[in-house]
């Protein structure tokens, strides 16, 4: 299970699901690149100012910049590069985690044949060895569904309701979490110290509208299918896993009832309850958390967060309640499930039969050596980053990152000292979180030990639980110790970028400062539209809607006049309402954007790009002869808005983009392409674009926020 809790807010949704939430105790967020060295900020790349940097000739007619943005910059080339058969979407993140895949395949291929003479206990013997588990065929196939038949023959023994929370229990001593998702994070009232979560999980289905809205009939249809023809992978007669199919659902069913929804989730409020462990226990009274994290062996001191309450009521009930033959069907099923990409062949396919194909239309499923890769990220993600860096980041890139990480923060902060709509006592307070605000760029000071980690060459479902239970181990032997603000929640390798209200970190990692993001060659323009709206938009994210309820110190606590703060909801409930106007999908006009559920990351693109701006403007002045100068016939403001354009080309099948409007925090890509540039009048000045345009918000409507 997946941790639930306050999630870092990423840029983009992770470039594949299975690098970023498959496997069992990994961060949230995202996936891979190679990388150049980083262009000075402060001064424009001159020597090269000759070269395209930005290829003019993919854009489309100039009439249609102030019309349809995304269209004049990316149609061209979403129409020249369609998807691939093993993907649900295709564009420029895509295309960066690809180019990084083929270079942690180049690593871990070099690993793996060299993994017989490599150092005893070294990450490269341990990532080799992992990967040559995983592409060991003839051994998976031999063994098929072996590996969890010590598990299925426990939940058959299973008698009471007792017997399963005690089975619970010993699977989390495991790693192996089942129902509900369990590990460390800072407190939300003292963020310098990390304590116990216990949080709502259990779900197959992406959310809980999708076990009660009769518009997703079909996906359950399918998801019961899928169940059924789970078990009876696993010699299951066909009636009765039809019957046990059923009971999954309805188990299933009462669970969501009792969650949140994503917008629900998205609330502070929501995501943390400190209980003591006696007051945890009354609302659990068939399921001790005494005994739990006794078996765990963590020493929880005043209580923990039992963050959803009546999901953990609802999780008692059906201890006291449910069937026992209900149960056992419920922990049978997830066991299959969460085992599938490690087991042979059938069941492989049977999931993505579901997942992949049915529920986000994509066509093949991906190379086997790209998915072996994904459970070597999840499992050993940091390890691998570490080899990643020492291949392709030179520490000249993180140096001058730093530099444009700090032009832009700058740019921050003089946007808030000169907002017009807030008070001098909230903005010193901001000022206050600005100051404490600590980027991290490239990739961890100091790496994780490895050491205790054993992996041997022909067991790939025994490496994904060894690795599993050292990940949850490392996880929850913080809890009681104080936060390091200096560790990193995604790797180095992922083409992605995070900020965490809860140690109030800014983080970029090695794989994104690269092209079309970052470039050594390019002009100031292009670099602020890229890896500096990046910048600003993860800096933006600690004063949208959710990082705003946390103070400096990463602490859950209200910063805000009364006043100032009904103003804020005023301007945010204008950019709800601009979102939610938006159908993306072709022939779908009803299914809109969730204006609440995209606040966050809408937030943070338009602030971030008006500091970007700010910062490019900044830049250019100590430069004026670089700004009055045309790159192909176009000024380094219409640059900057192209390259941001350029950042969010690509298309997504319908499937995919359908579950996307229902899951995902962020946007559809071609709509952040416009989305924060026509509430900006720099873009209407920079392509000359006139008041009744499509790209030029009216008056009234036009947002502005940071």
């Amino acid at each position: 299970m997946t941790k639930q809790y306050l999630k870092p807010l990423a840029l983009a949704l992770a470039v594949s699901l299975a690098l970023t939430a498959c496997g069992k105790h990994e961060p949230a967020n995202n996936a891979p690149a190679p990388t150049s060295t980083a262009a000075a900020a402060s001064s424009t790349a001159a020597a090269d100012l000759g070269k395209s940097i930005f290829d003019v000739s993919e854009l489309g007619d100039s009439a249609l910049a102030c019309q349809d943005f995304n269209s004049f910059v990316n149609a061209k080339w979403v129409a020249a590069n369609p998807i691939p058969a093993d993907r649900t979407r295709w564009g420029a993140f895509d295309a960066l985690a690809e180019a990084s895949l083929n270079t942690q395949h180049e690593i871990v291929e070099k690993a793996a044949k060299g993994a017989a003479t490599a150092q005893a206990g070294s990450i490269e013997q341990k990532i080799g060895l992992l990967f040559q588990s995983g592409m060991n065929e003839d051994a998976i196939e031999k063994a098929g569904f072996d590996p969890i038949k010590p598990k299925l023959d426990a939940i058959a023994g299973l008698k009471n309701g007792a017997d399963v929370a005690d089975y619970i229990t010993k699977a989390y001593v495991g790693g192996d979490g089942q129902v509900f998702a369990f590990g460390s994070s800072a407190d939300y009232q003292h963020a310098d110290m990390q304590i116990a979560y216990a949080n709502e999980a259990g779900l197959g289905l992406p959310t809980k509208d999708y076990y009660s809205e009769a518009k997703h009939k079909d996906i359950r249809d399918a998801y019961v299918a899928y169940i059924a023809k789970a078990l009876e992978l696993t010699g299951v007669a066909e009636a009765d896993a039809k019957k046990q199919a059923a009971d999954v659902l309805a188990f299933e069913t009462r669970l969501a009832a009792a969650s949140l929804s994503p917008v629900e989730a998205r609330k502070p409020e929501n995501q943390y309850h400190f209980v003591s462990v006696q007051d945890a226990d009354k609302t659990t009274p068939h399921f001790s958390w005494d005994k739990f994290f006794a078996a765990q062996g963590v020493t929880v001191d005043k209580g923990f967060s039992l963050s959803q309450p009546k999901f953990f009521a609802e999780f008692d009930k059906l201890l006291a309640s449910a069937p026992i033959a209900q149960w056992q069907a419920y922990l049978r099923f997830h066991t299959i499930d969460d085992a599938s990409p490690y087991l042979s062949k059938n069941f492989q396919d049977n999931k993505f039969a579901f997942y992949g194909k049915t529920l986000s239309g994509q066509p093949e499923q991906k190379a086997r050596w790209k998915r072996v890769l994904g459970t070597v990220n999840s499992s050993m993600g940091q390890a691998l980053g570490q080899l990643y860096v020492a291949e392709v980041f030179k520490p000249e890139a993180k140096a001058r990152a730093q530099e444009l990480v700090d032009n832009v923060r700058n740019a921050l902060k003089a946007r808030i000292e000169n907002l017009d709509w807030m008070s001098d006592e909230t903005k010193a307070k901001a000022i206050a979180k600005w100051n404490t605000f600590l980027p991290k760029i490239g990739y961890p000071d100091k790496w994780r030990d490895w050491s205790g980690l054993s992996i041997s060459g022909d067991n790939y479902y025994g490496n994904v639980m060894a690795a599993a239970k050292f990940n949850y181990d490392y996880d929850i032997a913080k809890i009681g110790k104080p936060t390091d603000r200096k560790e990193w929640g995604m790797t180095p390798q992922t083409v992605n970028a995070y900020y965490n209200p809860t140690d109030n970190t800014i983080n970029f990692p090695a794989a994104i400062l690269q092209p079309p993001f970052f470039d050594a060659n390019a002009d100031d323009g292009i670099n602020y539209g890229g890896i500096g709206a990046v910048i600003g938009h993860e800096a933006s994210h600690g004063f949208d809607d959710e990082g705003s309820q946390f103070d400096g110190d990463g602490n859950n606590k209200n910063w805000w006049t009364k006043a100032d703060r009904d103003k804020f909801d005023a301007r945010t409930d204008k950019l709800v309402a601009q979102f939610n106007e938006y159908a993306p999908i072709k022939d779908k006009p009803d299914a809109h954007v969730n204006g609440k559920l995209t606040l966050g990351e809408n937030i943070a693109d338009l602030g971030g790009l008006n500091v970007a701006y700010d910062a490019l403007q900044a830049a250019l002045k100590k430069n004026p002869e670089e700004a009055g100068k045309q790159i192909d016939g176009y000024t380094q403001d219409q640059r900057f808005f192209l390259n941001w354009a350029r950042v969010w080309r690509g298309s997504v099948r319908e499937q995919q983009a359908l579950l996307y409007l229902n899951i995902d925090p962020h946007a559809p890509a071609s709509l952040r392409a416009i989305g924060a540039p026509s509430n900006m009048p720099a873009f209407a000045n920079a392509f000359q674009c006139k008041s009744g345009d499509a790209m030029v918000r009216a008056d009234d409507k036009q947002v502005k926020i940071w």
